[in-house]
């Protein structure tokens, strides 16, 4: 677990006169389920010394905090957008789509949007800046970061219990040995990613 102690304190914005919305998205490298995306607003002065890029957290931690961020945002969204769109969009443009629908849930219109990563789809009239490991850098991605991670989390532990042989509760459709072995042993399922390899080459036996 982390050192929570240890962690930088991030950013509360990029630009202090502008009405910002940090923007991440969990899943991209997942065989199975959904990309889901996050916008999200925080008000000034929000201060959180415990708020970080998810993957830093514990699912303790990240619960509290999506509890924090629903609670004090101005705005935010979530967005999913399922397997078979993401097998006709490609999973890089899938992403960018997952955060314009959750941009276009906020009930406040940014004027710069925040972008996790080093590549994005220009948002309508919105600047945007990408910022690359922005989750560990400022607040809003951060928040981000942590709604993505466990509202997709929550989905795909529901998932679960109608396919339990792949143990997305645990892995929650990441390339896993077990994942992969449960492929292997039963096939795929209609929330696998059908565009993505299931499974690697199998290497040829030397004899």
């Amino acid at each position: 677990m982390p050192n929570l102690l240890k962690m930088p304190k991030l950013l509360a914005f990029r630009y202090k006169d502008k009405i910002e919305a940090g923007c991440d998205e969990a899943g991209r490298g997942c065989l199975a389920g959904p990309v889901v995306a996050a916008s999200v607003i925080l008000p000034p002065g929000f201060k959180n010394d415990v708020l970080n890029d998810s993957k830093q957290l514990n699912e303790a931690k990240r619960e509290e905090l999506r509890y924090i961020i629903e609670s004090e945002a101005l705005s935010y969204g979530i967005s999913f957008v399922h397997e078979q769109e993401i097998d006709e969009l490609n999973i890089l443009r899938a992403s960018f789509t997952a955060m314009h629908r959750a941009v276009d849930q906020l009930n406040q219109k940014p004027e710069l949007l925040l972008i996790d990563g080093n590549r994005f789809i220009p948002y309508e009239d919105i600047d945007h800046e990408c910022i690359i490991k922005g989750d560990g850098k400022y607040l809003s991605i951060a928040a981000a970061s942590v709604l993505a991670k466990t509202y997709r989390d929550e989905y795909m532990k529901k998932i679960h219990a109608e396919f339990p042989e792949y143990d997305w509760k645990s892995n929650k459709g990441y390339p896993t040995v077990k994942h992969r072995d449960a492929i292997r042993k039963i096939g795929d399922c209609k929330y696998h990613r059908k565009s993505f390899t299931l499974l690697p080459p199998e290497q040829l036996e030397l004899f």
